[in-house]
Protein backbone atom coordinates (compact mmCIF):
# COMPACT_ATOMS: atom_id res chain seq x y z
CA UNK A 1 0.00 0.00 0.00
CA UNK A 2 1.47 3.55 -1.36
CA UNK A 3 2.03 5.67 1.70
CA UNK A 4 0.61 9.32 1.54
CA UNK A 5 3.00 12.40 2.32
CA UNK A 6 1.63 15.77 3.72
CA UNK A 7 3.08 18.67 1.30
CA UNK A 8 4.23 21.60 3.72
CA UNK A 9 6.36 23.57 1.37
CA UNK A 10 6.07 24.71 -2.33
CA UNK A 11 9.59 25.80 -3.76
CA UNK A 12 8.26 28.29 -6.72
CA UNK A 13 11.10 29.13 -9.62
CA UNK A 14 10.81 32.77 -10.69
CA UNK A 15 11.12 33.99 -14.17
CA UNK A 16 8.68 32.29 -16.32
CA UNK A 17 6.71 30.72 -13.10
CA UNK A 18 5.39 33.29 -10.47
CA UNK A 19 6.39 36.22 -12.45
CA UNK A 20 7.78 37.51 -16.83
CA UNK A 21 5.39 35.58 -18.47
CA UNK A 22 7.23 33.56 -21.06
CA UNK A 23 10.73 34.09 -19.05
CA UNK A 24 11.21 37.12 -21.51
CA UNK A 25 14.23 38.94 -19.60
CA UNK A 26 16.98 36.55 -19.42
CA UNK A 27 16.65 35.40 -23.22
CA UNK A 28 16.91 38.95 -24.60
CA UNK A 29 19.85 39.40 -22.44
CA UNK A 30 22.50 36.61 -23.36
CA UNK A 31 21.16 37.49 -27.39
CA UNK A 32 22.63 41.13 -26.71
CA UNK A 33 25.47 39.91 -24.61
CA UNK A 34 26.81 37.27 -27.75
CA UNK A 35 26.65 40.24 -30.25
CA UNK A 36 28.43 42.71 -28.40
CA UNK A 37 31.02 40.27 -29.17
CA UNK A 38 30.42 39.64 -32.87
CA UNK A 39 28.35 36.28 -32.91
CA UNK A 40 24.70 36.31 -33.69
CA UNK A 41 22.80 33.85 -31.11
CA UNK A 42 18.94 32.53 -31.67
CA UNK A 43 16.54 33.43 -28.96
CA UNK A 44 15.96 29.59 -29.30
CA UNK A 45 19.55 28.74 -28.38
CA UNK A 46 19.09 31.50 -25.62
CA UNK A 47 16.64 29.52 -24.17
CA UNK A 48 17.98 25.77 -24.66
CA UNK A 49 19.83 25.77 -21.38
CA UNK A 50 17.28 28.27 -18.82
CA UNK A 51 17.37 27.39 -15.17
CA UNK A 52 20.80 27.10 -14.60
CA UNK A 53 23.25 29.81 -13.36
CA UNK A 54 24.03 32.66 -15.54
CA UNK A 55 27.55 31.87 -15.93
CA UNK A 56 26.62 28.26 -16.14
CA UNK A 57 24.21 29.02 -18.83
CA UNK A 58 26.53 30.77 -20.75
CA UNK A 59 29.40 27.68 -20.83
CA UNK A 60 26.16 25.57 -22.11
CA UNK A 61 25.72 27.84 -24.94
CA UNK A 62 29.31 27.77 -25.92
CA UNK A 63 29.32 24.03 -25.67
CA UNK A 64 26.69 23.38 -28.16
CA UNK A 65 28.35 22.86 -31.38
CA UNK A 66 26.57 25.91 -33.77
CA UNK A 67 27.74 28.20 -31.58
CA UNK A 68 31.09 26.63 -30.70
CA UNK A 69 31.79 26.64 -34.23
CA UNK A 70 30.72 30.17 -34.74
CA UNK A 71 32.62 31.22 -32.03
CA UNK A 72 36.26 29.27 -33.44
CA UNK A 73 35.35 31.02 -36.44
CA UNK A 74 34.74 34.70 -35.47
CA UNK A 75 37.77 34.76 -33.16
CA UNK A 76 40.22 32.06 -34.50
CA UNK A 77 40.34 30.07 -31.58
CA UNK A 78 38.10 27.91 -29.22
CA UNK A 79 36.20 29.33 -26.24
CA UNK A 80 38.21 29.68 -23.14
CA UNK A 81 36.83 30.08 -19.49
CA UNK A 82 38.36 33.59 -19.63
CA UNK A 83 35.52 34.21 -22.48
CA UNK A 84 33.00 33.26 -20.09
CA UNK A 85 33.88 35.42 -17.42
CA UNK A 86 34.01 38.18 -20.07
CA UNK A 87 30.39 37.07 -21.60
CA UNK A 88 29.26 37.20 -17.87
CA UNK A 89 30.38 40.65 -16.80
CA UNK A 90 28.45 42.11 -20.15
CA UNK A 91 25.43 40.03 -19.41
CA UNK A 92 25.40 41.18 -15.84
CA UNK A 93 24.04 44.40 -16.17
CA UNK A 94 21.83 43.87 -19.39
CA UNK A 95 19.58 40.87 -17.27
CA UNK A 96 19.44 43.46 -14.12
CA UNK A 97 18.04 45.79 -16.71
CA UNK A 98 15.60 43.01 -18.16
CA UNK A 99 14.87 41.98 -14.55
CA UNK A 100 13.74 45.35 -13.74
CA UNK A 101 11.57 45.73 -17.49
CA UNK A 102 9.76 42.05 -17.20
CA UNK A 103 8.73 41.45 -13.46
CA UNK A 104 5.04 41.71 -13.61
CA UNK A 105 3.48 38.91 -11.85
CA UNK A 106 1.76 36.29 -14.21
CA UNK A 107 -2.06 36.16 -14.14
CA UNK A 108 -3.77 35.32 -10.60
CA UNK A 109 -0.42 34.63 -9.03
CA UNK A 110 -1.60 36.34 -5.82
CA UNK A 111 -4.76 34.38 -5.62
CA UNK A 112 -3.36 31.21 -6.61
CA UNK A 113 -0.56 31.29 -3.91
CA UNK A 114 -2.96 33.08 -0.97
CA UNK A 115 -4.75 29.46 -1.96
CA UNK A 116 -1.40 27.29 -1.13
CA UNK A 117 -0.79 29.46 2.30
CA UNK A 118 -5.02 28.88 2.74
CA UNK A 119 -4.06 25.02 2.74
CA UNK A 120 -0.57 25.70 5.37
CA UNK A 121 1.99 25.32 2.83
CA UNK A 122 4.66 27.74 2.96
CA UNK A 123 6.09 29.69 -0.16
CA UNK A 124 9.65 29.41 -1.26
CA UNK A 125 11.17 30.44 -4.14
CA UNK A 126 14.54 30.00 -6.15
CA UNK A 127 16.25 31.18 -8.89
CA UNK A 128 18.82 30.77 -11.13
CA UNK A 129 19.65 34.74 -11.21
CA UNK A 130 22.73 36.15 -9.79
CA UNK A 131 22.18 38.25 -6.50
CA UNK A 132 21.42 41.51 -8.11
CA UNK A 133 18.73 40.30 -10.78
CA UNK A 134 17.57 38.18 -8.10
CA UNK A 135 16.89 41.57 -5.64
CA UNK A 136 14.99 43.18 -8.40
CA UNK A 137 12.44 40.28 -8.59
CA UNK A 138 12.17 40.16 -4.88
CA UNK A 139 11.86 44.33 -4.89
CA UNK A 140 9.80 44.25 -7.74
CA UNK A 141 7.33 41.49 -7.08
CA UNK A 142 7.37 42.52 -3.29
CA UNK A 143 5.54 46.00 -4.86
CA UNK A 144 2.91 43.77 -6.69
CA UNK A 145 2.06 42.00 -3.15
CA UNK A 146 4.00 38.55 -3.22
CA UNK A 147 6.61 37.97 -1.05
CA UNK A 148 7.69 34.51 -0.70
CA UNK A 149 8.26 33.05 2.76
CA UNK A 150 11.92 32.47 1.73
CA UNK A 151 14.21 33.23 -1.19
CA UNK A 152 17.49 31.90 -2.30
CA UNK A 153 19.63 32.77 -5.96
CA UNK A 154 21.72 30.34 -7.15
CA UNK A 155 25.30 32.58 -6.17
CA UNK A 156 24.17 31.31 -2.94
CA UNK A 157 25.01 27.57 -2.94
CA UNK A 158 27.76 25.86 -4.22
CA UNK A 159 26.40 25.18 -7.44
CA UNK A 160 23.41 26.06 -9.30
CA UNK A 161 20.88 23.72 -10.81
CA UNK A 162 20.56 21.24 -11.18
CA UNK A 163 22.23 20.46 -8.23
CA UNK A 164 19.73 20.33 -5.57
CA UNK A 165 21.05 22.59 -3.12
CA UNK A 166 19.04 25.51 -3.39
CA UNK A 167 15.70 23.44 -2.38
CA UNK A 168 17.79 21.74 0.26
CA UNK A 169 18.49 25.11 1.78
CA UNK A 170 14.82 26.40 1.20
CA UNK A 171 13.90 22.93 3.49
CA UNK A 172 16.43 24.24 6.10
CA UNK A 173 15.56 27.78 6.40
CA UNK A 174 11.78 26.85 6.51
CA UNK A 175 12.43 23.13 8.77
CA UNK A 176 10.61 21.32 6.39
CA UNK A 177 11.49 17.95 5.99
CA UNK A 178 11.17 14.96 4.68
CA UNK A 179 11.90 15.57 0.54
CA UNK A 180 8.41 14.24 0.40
CA UNK A 181 6.83 16.99 2.31
CA UNK A 182 8.22 19.26 -0.47
CA UNK A 183 7.17 20.13 -4.32
CA UNK A 184 9.27 22.51 -6.53
CA UNK A 185 7.30 23.86 -9.10
CA UNK A 186 9.18 24.88 -12.02
CA UNK A 187 9.00 26.18 -16.07
CA UNK A 188 12.05 24.66 -17.61
CA UNK A 189 13.55 21.19 -17.65
CA UNK A 190 16.33 22.09 -15.27
CA UNK A 191 13.74 22.74 -12.99
CA UNK A 192 12.13 19.89 -13.02
CA UNK A 193 15.58 17.87 -12.58
CA UNK A 194 16.33 19.85 -9.70
CA UNK A 195 13.50 18.72 -7.95
CA UNK A 196 14.02 15.37 -9.17
CA UNK A 197 17.59 15.62 -7.83
CA UNK A 198 16.71 16.23 -4.62
CA UNK A 199 13.97 13.77 -4.02
CA UNK A 200 10.80 15.94 -3.92
CA UNK A 201 7.83 16.10 -5.77
CA UNK A 202 8.88 18.00 -9.33
CA UNK A 203 6.14 19.70 -11.28
CA UNK A 204 6.16 21.89 -14.49
CA UNK A 205 4.31 24.96 -15.15
CA UNK A 206 3.54 25.52 -18.92
CA UNK A 207 1.60 28.79 -20.31
CA UNK A 208 4.18 31.23 -18.68
CA UNK A 209 7.07 28.81 -19.14
CA UNK A 210 10.56 29.74 -20.92
CA UNK A 211 9.75 26.47 -23.38
CA UNK A 212 6.27 28.39 -24.37
CA UNK A 213 8.42 31.25 -24.84
CA UNK A 214 5.59 33.92 -25.04
CA UNK A 215 4.52 36.70 -23.96
CA UNK A 216 0.97 37.10 -22.52
CA UNK A 217 -0.74 38.78 -25.52
CA UNK A 218 1.28 36.69 -27.71
CA UNK A 219 0.11 33.46 -25.47
CA UNK A 220 -3.51 34.94 -25.87
CA UNK A 221 -3.19 35.67 -29.28
CA UNK A 222 -2.33 32.62 -30.51
CA UNK A 223 -5.76 30.12 -31.59
CA UNK A 224 -7.35 27.41 -29.55
CA UNK A 225 -5.66 24.89 -31.82
CA UNK A 226 -2.11 25.86 -31.62
CA UNK A 227 -2.03 26.97 -27.81
CA UNK A 228 -3.05 23.31 -27.06
CA UNK A 229 -0.41 21.65 -29.89
CA UNK A 230 2.16 24.07 -27.84
CA UNK A 231 0.88 22.70 -24.53
CA UNK A 232 1.02 19.42 -25.53
CA UNK A 233 4.58 19.64 -26.81
CA UNK A 234 5.69 21.20 -23.37
CA UNK A 235 3.68 18.92 -21.37
CA UNK A 236 5.43 16.27 -22.62
CA UNK A 237 8.87 17.34 -22.51
CA UNK A 238 7.95 18.13 -18.82
CA UNK A 239 6.83 14.07 -18.34
CA UNK A 240 9.97 12.84 -20.81
CA UNK A 241 12.35 14.23 -17.97
CA UNK A 242 10.62 12.39 -15.01
CA UNK A 243 7.83 15.43 -13.61
CA UNK A 244 5.33 14.34 -11.29
CA UNK A 245 3.08 16.27 -12.05
CA UNK A 246 2.85 19.10 -14.96
CA UNK A 247 -0.15 22.47 -14.83
CA UNK A 248 -0.90 24.70 -17.09
CA UNK A 249 -0.66 27.66 -14.90
CA UNK A 250 -0.29 27.67 -10.70
CA UNK A 251 -4.36 27.77 -10.49
CA UNK A 252 -3.97 23.53 -11.12
CA UNK A 253 -1.22 23.64 -8.29
CA UNK A 254 -3.51 22.34 -5.56
CA UNK A 255 -5.14 20.07 -7.11
CA UNK A 256 -1.78 18.55 -8.72
CA UNK A 257 -0.75 18.36 -4.88
CA UNK A 258 -3.94 16.84 -4.09
CA UNK A 259 -3.37 14.30 -6.40
CA UNK A 260 0.25 13.78 -5.22
CA UNK A 261 -0.18 13.39 -1.79
CA UNK A 262 -2.32 10.18 -2.57
CA UNK A 263 0.56 8.89 -4.77
CA UNK A 264 3.95 6.65 -3.77
CA UNK A 265 6.93 9.18 -2.06
CA UNK A 266 8.82 9.61 -5.19
CA UNK A 267 11.52 7.92 -5.33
Amino acid sequence: MARESSIKMVVLDWAGTTLDFGCLAPSGAFVRAFAKRGLVVTIAEARAPMGLHKKDHLREMLRSERIGRAWEAERGRAWLESDVDDLYRLVTPMQVAAAALHSELVPNLLGDVQKLRDDGIKIAGSTGYFVEAANVCYARSAEQGYVPDFTICADEVPAGRPAPWMIFRCMEAMGIYPPSAVAKVGDTVVDIRDGLNAGVWSIGVVDSSNEMGLSVLEFESLSSEDREDRRSRIRKRFRDVGAHAVVDTLTGLPAALARLQMSPIPR
